[in-house]
């Protein structure tokens, strides 16, 4: 687990290119320890994949990272807390399975037995042998050639919500060996009733933010770095590097010098998944009012599979739909009148044609956004815990420091990850 003590003082500059958990966790501990700080962001707001929207003010919604992933020992939950921010525990035991035709699907009794064929899938990619997908891993196996086709439906649907949803990529992508490499913190899987909003505006408290600055190169000094953006050059001592893994594969900005070789293999070896989010809002509540969660089996594979509601934690009726992987790709090309008129047809194949209309919807497009390229990382065949622990840590003798969900290897793609490697770049670096 990543270090999070305050660092000592330091006279030096430091440039945080990055607004989001990573950076201004970083940020907030280096301005706190009296360090010459600046933070620059390509957005014209602060929180990178955290983002909280207002467009219902009453209502506001994450459209970005949402759970505190186990509540205990969270430096997530420490930073609500002293937010004065409440949370609401999620879990798949509370509920309801449903088919295209709304008749119930036993969907639970499926779980444990497709998680079976996982692992025994994933045990058989062992050894010094090549990687594979998960997809092949499974395929392989005798148990699954002897499946029924209606099985072998109720198989994938776990795999897609249980596992492409929660690592972002899709099965035909996600390594056999090391997709789940990670450790998970004890407590509840659970969301922040108004949203991450006010836990990064905590951080970015009194901080120097520079928005609407998008970072267009990177180059090192005699004594320091020169980073070029849309708004102008910086100099500092050093830069902590916080970008998404999107962005680090994108070429967008221009390195003066390579990276070590460790390093940029990490970049190319590791791969950005994308998981995206319709929310809709309701007069009424039609669905089970006690569930938390929503599983569906319709026509289309993986499509609308997984809902949550948004009545436990907030009191509205509120759903969020998601999709994940593949589906999600080609999800992207719909605009958002015809991406909520897809959610609301789903809902009703299971809940009936009299349910009423959503009063608004708002859509996320994660692969789109040329400031994230997609969701969060995800270990792809031939890339392990080993491409994470290489990704973190400073390059340039030190002059350059990277940091971010992509390069915890305790905690990749959640936002205490990313907040945990921030705070310990800022602390390696001031030592």
């Amino acid at each position: 687990m990543y270090a999070a003590s305050r660092p000592a003082a330091s006279p030096r500059r430091i440039l945080l290119l990055g607004a989001d958990m990573a950076g201004l966790g970083a940020a907030r501990r280096l301005h706190d320890a009296g360090v010459d700080v600046s933070v620059i962001e390509a957005r014209n707001r602060i929180g990178g994949r955290t983002f909280t929207s207002t467009l219902w003010p009453d209502l506001p919604v994450d459209m970005g990272a949402s759970w505190i992933h186990g509540t205990t020992g969270n430096p997530v939950t420490d930073l609500a807390a002293e937010v004065g921010a409440t949370w609401t525990a999620t879990s798949y035991m509370r509920s309801v399975s449903l088919a295209e035709d709304g008749k119930p699907v036993d969907f639970q009794r499926a779980v444990p037995r497709a998680f079976d064929l996982l692992e025994m899938a994933c045990n058989g990619v062992t050894g010094c042998g090549p990687d594979v997908s998960l997809q092949a891993a499974v395929r392989a196996t005798p148990q699954w050639k002897r499946l029924t086709a209606q099985d072998k439906r109720m198989f994938r649907a776990v795999f897609n919500t249980r596992i492409e949803h929660e690592y972002s990529g899709d099965w035909s992508r996600l390594s056999a060996r090391s997709f789940d490499d990670g450790q998970d913190l004890p407590g509840d899987e659970a969301v922040i009733d108004r949203g991450y909003g006010p836990l990064v505006a905590r951080l970015a408290r009194g901080l120097d933010i520079r928005l609407d600055e998008a970072v267009t190169a990177i180059a090192p000094t005699t004594t320091g770095v020169t980073v070029t953006t849309a708004g102008g050059t910086h100099k500092a001592d050093h830069a902590i590097v916080t970008l998404p893994l999107g962005i680090l594969k994108s070429g967008t900005i221009r390195l003066a010098e390579p990276l070590a070789g460790d390093r940029q293999r990490a970049i190319d070896r590791l791969e950005m998944g994308l998981l995206n989010k319709c929310w809709l809002r309701f007069d009424r509540v039609f669905w089970p009012p006690q569930v938390d969660w929503i599983d569906y089996l319709g026509p289309v594979e993986g499509l609308w599979a997984n809902w949550l509601s948004g009545m436990p934690g907030t009191g509205q009726p509120l759903l969020v739909g998601f999709n994940a992987a593949a589906v999600a790709e080609q999800m992207e090309t719909l605009d958002d009148r015809a991406t909520i008129a897809a959610a609301t047809d789903a809902l009703r194949a299971m809940f009936g044609t009299g349910i009423p209309d959503p009063q608004g919807g708002q859509v996320t497009r994660w692969r789109q956004d040329p400031f994230a390229r997609g969701s969060y990382s995800f270990n792809a065949v031939g890339s392990s815990t080993l491409d994470r622990r290489a990704l973190f840590g400073s390059d340039w003798q030190g002059r350059l420091i990277f940091a971010g969900e992509a390069s915890s290897h305790d905690h990749p793609g959640t936002a205490h990850g990313a907040l945990m490697t921030g705070r310990a770049a800022a602390l390696a670096l001031a030592r």
